[in-house]
């Protein structure tokens, strides 16, 4: 059959051929769009039993967020008038189930679902297949490979590092007070964060805050950016329109400069250890760190991580932990400028805690008890990561009876889920004592999620929380903060909680005793 079309199509003439081509791309085009609309109409079934915000014929509902600060008002604004949770439409042909409510994310962040394919896949040229975006038996294999780099013997010691990169970051600041202008302090506590990921981490010593124009935390901040717009705009889901795109160019651009910074860490530390192949050795020389541990972690079976997979997890958590952090400390800081009656209470709880000294030790993390509260109660109203999701590995029901099947995809909207009417009293108002020993025992487990919940919440939840309280401790040490009138931040829902306009207080040196 297939020899006697092919001899045919060869004797047609160029006007047969094109009239042949025109019927195939007008059949390829009915395909194309057939599909579309059953998967338009799948989408449509599944999520019928879920009522939701009216959608454009075109858009869907992605024409209603325009990135301008308001976005997350929307977000709230919808959970309060679907409770548990409600689609939300990119277009026609991509929906997930925007979930609102404590009970609905338990039952997702209670099982081991991956994360969702589309969203991180988007981020994978950039972190690689690390445990943010791993799932399954390798997931499990890293989780458990990594987890002795969290344990309280290799935390402690950050903390003086920790203190260290603080200082040098503040002695910055107090350079900027005489000026007077209010200070923007989201790019100095993004250095800060590197500087100490770098050191405590890495054993690496860079020069990042001193720096004017770091050339990886830019590169970091263009690709936090084209990563979110991406994921906003239907044409880039392409790869190849992307990689033709002017966004394109730029995201590779970018990722060159992150992947020569990770290379430069990991070979570094290689050549160190061909002199240092015994853990017990290297604690001689220095502290323990977490690519010490990753370099030698073994399975059972005697293997360890392949340089590409040794690459992913070094992307992973030189992100995680230096660009969350640095949103987390950066709304912390607002907070206080925000509360002076709470600042000062925090203020008077650090001086009694570290009286003249200007480090912070491990033994005074666990004497800030409302220190620790105004740190919760900042990330309740503003989650360094506002929203996550997931790709259902099987199908789901409800606590109100109300299904889903495998393969759907869901959002858990971290920030409205902090603010939920339901679960908490005056939720847009600061109000520390949330977190009281008393009130948090009674409170749903999963109200309140900064570093998600169940098996996959965040393994440096620890490590972050001790970053967090030591700026906090020797920034109020320091100075008085104030808000910047008409500076107010702009939220933006990036990769990680951001401001459109920047975040913006005044400083005060506090004059110490003689």
């Amino acid at each position: 059959m297939a020899s006697s079309v092919l001899p045919g199509l060869f004797s047609l003439s160029v006007p047969e051929l094109c009239h042949w081509a025109a019927w195939l791309c007008v059949l390829y085009l009915l395909f194309k769009v057939s599909k579309l609309y059953l998967r338009f109409r799948e989408l449509d079934r599944i999520f019928s039993a879920f009522p939701g915000p009216k959608r454009h014929w075109l858009y869907g509902n992605a024409h209603e967020f325009k990135h301008d600060g308001n976005d997350f008002d929307i977000m709230v604004g919808y959970s309060k008038q679907y409770e548990y949770a409600f689609p939300m439409w990119l277009g026609n042909f991509f929906a997930s189930l925007s979930i609102c409510h404590p009970d609905y994310a338990k039952a997702v962040l209670s099982r081991q679902d991956p994360k969702d394919s589309l969203g991180y896949y988007f981020l994978t040229p950039w972190i690689g297949k690390g445990l943010l975006v791993l799932s399954g038996q390798k997931w499990f294999q890293h989780r458990k490979l990594l987890t002795p780099a969290f344990h309280y013997d290799v935390l402690k010691p950050y903390i003086r590092l920790m203190s260290d990169c603080a200082n040098t970051m503040l002695d910055k600041l107090e350079k900027l007070v005489p000026e007077q202008k209010p200070v923007e302090l989201f790019h100095h506590i993004s250095l800060m964060t590197l500087d100490t990921i770098m050191k405590c981490a890495f054993s690496y010593h860079s020069s990042c805050q001193n720096d004017s124009e770091n050339d990886y935390i830019n590169a970091v901040y263009e690709l936090t950016y084209l990563v979110r717009q991406r994921s906003r705009c239907f044409p880039y889901h392409n790869d190849f329109i992307f990689y033709l795109s002017p966004h394109g160019f730029r995201f590779r651009r970018a990722l060159k400069i992150v992947h020569q910074h990770t290379c430069k860490v990991i070979e570094q530390r290689k050549e160190a250890l061909k002199q240092e192949m015994e853990l017990e050795k290297i604690k001689q020389k220095r502290h323990l760190d977490f690519l010490d541990i990753l370099l030698c972690a073994k399975d059972e079976n005697g293997q360890g991580l392949s340089d590409e997979d040794l690459r992913a997890e070094v992307d992973t958590f030189m992100f995680e932990g230096h660009d969350t952090t640095a949103s987390g400390i950066s709304w912390i800081l607002y907070c206080m400028a925000k509360y002076p009656e709470h600042q000062e209470k925090c203020r008077e709880e650090i001086g009694e805690v570290l009286g003249e000294r200007s480090t912070v030790e491990w033994e005074d993390l666990g004497k800030m008890p409302y220190t620790t509260m105004c740190i919760k109660e900042s990330m309740r109203l503003y989650p360094p990561v506002p929203g996550i999701a997931r790709e259902l590995s099987q199908p789901i029901t409800f606590c109100d009876g109300r299904s889903l099947p495998k393969g759907t995809t869901v959002f858990l909207s971290i920030y409205s889920i902090n603010r939920h009417s339901s679960m908490w009293d005056d939720p847009e108002v600061f109000d520390p004592l949330r977190f009281s020993p008393e009130c948090s025992t009674r409170r749903h487990a999963y109200s309140f999620l900064p570093f998600s919940a169940g098996p996959r919440n965040c393994i440096g939840q620890n490590f972050a929380m001790n970053e967090l309280k030591v700026a906090l401790a020797l920034t109020l040490q320091r100075f008085e903060l104030s808000p910047v009138q008409g500076k107010e931040p702009l939220k933006i829902p990036q990769i990680v909680l951001r401001s459109l306009n920047g975040i913006h207080v005044n400083l005060k040196i506090i004059q110490r005793k003689a």
